[in-house]
């Protein structure tokens, strides 16, 4: 099962949702590891060092910072880009969809943007 943390700003409908439909999945908000206001490397940083996949809005800064721990050798265990206009029960389907059809290293050093 995949490991999840979600990003600062991302939908918290969708999270609940999320959990609502399996509460099994893995999921930790950032709130809730104690970095609130954390910026985009820092929180890249903590997801690495705690093996969860980024779950992010943000289409302008958190891939370049993913990229560029791609570039520096760091270890970036994946970012899933959300369009934030995605309808709520779509993105939860998305991404219970991706929980449950793969595993963590399928997404290792990737930043992809859902829906695929």
């Amino acid at each position: 099962m995949l490991r999840l943390l979600a990003d600062e700003n991302f939908n918290n409908d969708i999270v609940r949702g999320l959990l609502l439909r399996d509460p099994a999945i893995d999921l930790v908000r950032i709130q809730d590891a104690g970095l609130l206001r954390a910026d985009d490397p820092a929180v890249l940083g903590w997801a690495a060092e705690h093996d969860r996949i980024l779950l992010t809005h943000d289409r302008a800064t958190v891939p370049d910072y993913a990229y560029q721990r791609l570039l520096a050798g760091e270890l970036m265990p994946g970012v899933f880009v959300l369009n934030d206009r995605l309808p709520v029960r779509q993105a939860i389907d998305e991404l219970y969809l991706v929980c449950e059809c793969s595993d963590t290293a399928d997404w290792v050093g990737r930043v992809v943007h859902l829906p695929i």
